[in-house]
Parts: C-alpha cells; structure tokens; sequence
C-alpha cells in the first residue's frame, strides 16, 4: 500500500503557539501507512496579489507542496473573531490555481471550550470557496496536555491526534480505491 501525504499547517505564528504544538506532535510520530508534512512557510508569504507574474517563490512551493498532498490538515488561533491575516493569505494564493479544489481537508481544534468557533466557520468558508471538500470526522478537538510531563493528559491528547490522523488517512485511502 503507498502512503497517503499529509500536510500540516499551522495558522500561528506565535512561537510556542498550541496549535503548531499539537501539530508538531503529530508530525513526530509514525503514523502506518502516512507521511507528513509540517508547513513552516507562513512567515515566508508576500502578501497575496491576484495575478501576480512571476509567482513569488514563496507561494510557488506552498503550491507545490499543497498540490503533492493527499489531504491538508489545519489547526490555527481565532484573532478577532476570525482567521489570523497569514492563514488567510495562505489560503487566497491557492485561489487562481485550485490546489484545493476537491481536495480533503479538516482541521483541530485547540481552542479551550467555548473559544474558537468565528476561525473554524471562516476557515470551513474559505475551504467551500476554494472547492477543499471537509473531512467532518477528521476535525477533532483536542485538549492539549498542560503539563507534557502528564503521562496520562499525553495519552488522551495523543488518542484525539490518532483520531484525526486515522479518519484523514481513513478517506483519503477510501478515495484512493
């Protein structure tokens, strides 16, 4: 069986942010049957300007690296009410080009409860324009270990992690077959 490829973005900048954390953490464990990415680019990105020529480096491999992915997997902050500026940006270079078009896409939720939910409705409308298809199984919260020394917060952040790798992969294999 050939592996799926992930791709993890952060929509933080924040060094020390959670969401990176939690995706950092799946980026560092093996996960059967899938390679992962981890985007590190964002601070990288010009400004979106709609058809620009040539395409800054930058963006042209983001647009690579999306358009090599089987599925896209997001975890990014709520900043006033929305998404923060850089993950927008993001996501309007990939516009012109369709790299998420009919791609599967979700997302985690680090939010604490009750927080969080003006960035997941723009990012889940920003992914309808762009024609991402949601994987609604995969988007999970995931309540992050406060103490990393916590065996047992660990394991209950690491099966929310497992779930949202599992019903990524899980699709995206469907699809594939």
């Amino acid at each position: 069986m050939e592996k799926i490829r992930v791709l993890l973005v952060s929509g933080s900048t924040r060094p020390g942010s959670s969401n990176t954390r939690a995706l950092r953490r799946l980026h560092e464990r093996e996960w059967p049957g899938v390679t992962n990415d981890l985007y590190d680019g964002l601070l990288d990105l010009p400004p979106f300007v709609p058809g620009a020529e040539p395409e800054p480096t930058a963006v042209r491999d983001l647009l690579d690296i999306i358009a090599s992915a089987d599925a896209v997997l997001f975890s990014t902050p709520e900043y006033a009410g929305g998404l923060p500026g850089s993950l927008k940006n993001l996501l309007d270079w990939t516009v012109g080009g369709g790299q998420l078009y009919g791609k599967p896409v979700a997302w985690l939720d680090v939010a604490n409860p009750g927080r969080g939910g003006g960035a997941r409705a723009q990012l889940r409308t920003v992914l309808g324009y762009v024609g991402a298809r949601v994987l609604e199984a995969a988007c999970v919260h995931v309540t992050l270990a406060a103490d990393p020394g916590d065996p047992l917060a660990l394991a209950a952040q690491d099966a929310q992690l497992a779930t949202a790798m599992a019903e990524t992969a899980t699709a995206v294999r469907k699809e594939l077959t």
